[in-house]
């Protein structure tokens, strides 16, 4: 993907929307579910996961519009997902020897992950 200068600047524009609905989606979850599972990071990256599949689909990625994805999947889903979140909470449950929960953590995440980004993709007829 080749982006030009206002190219990058969406893409952070989008970084910063993401990271902010990531915080706020984060938060809303820890107060309706608690903190001693993290349900918050595990509804912001299956929910972008399902997004990304979607706009995978809508943008006809990886030949589709750049501009597009670069603010949309880079920028905002990218904000919004989290990684290294899912990692460190992962480790830490490890670290605190509730290895069940680590482990579950790890499957709810990728396991679905993969699905819902299928789910995505066909829903916005990717798979037509």
């Amino acid at each position: 993907m080749t982006l030009g200068p206002m190219g990058w600047l969406m893409v952070a524009l989008g970084g910063a929307l993401g990271g902010m609905a990531r915080l706020a989606v984060t938060e809303l979850t820890a107060l309706w579910w608690g903190r001693a599972f993290p349900w918050g990071t595990l509804v912001v990256n299956l929910s972008g996961t399902l997004g990304i599949g979607g706009l995978a689909a809508l943008v006809g990625w990886p030949e589709g519009s750049a501009a597009a994805w670069g603010f949309l999947a880079v920028g905002i889903l990218g904000g919004f997902t989290t990684v290294s979140s899912f990692s460190l909470q992962t480790l830490t449950l490890f670290q605190r020897r509730r290895h069940g929960a680590a482990l579950a953590n790890i499957v709810a995440t990728l396991v679905p992950g993969v699905a819902v980004a299928g789910l995505g993709w066909w829903i916005m007829g990717g798979g037509a």
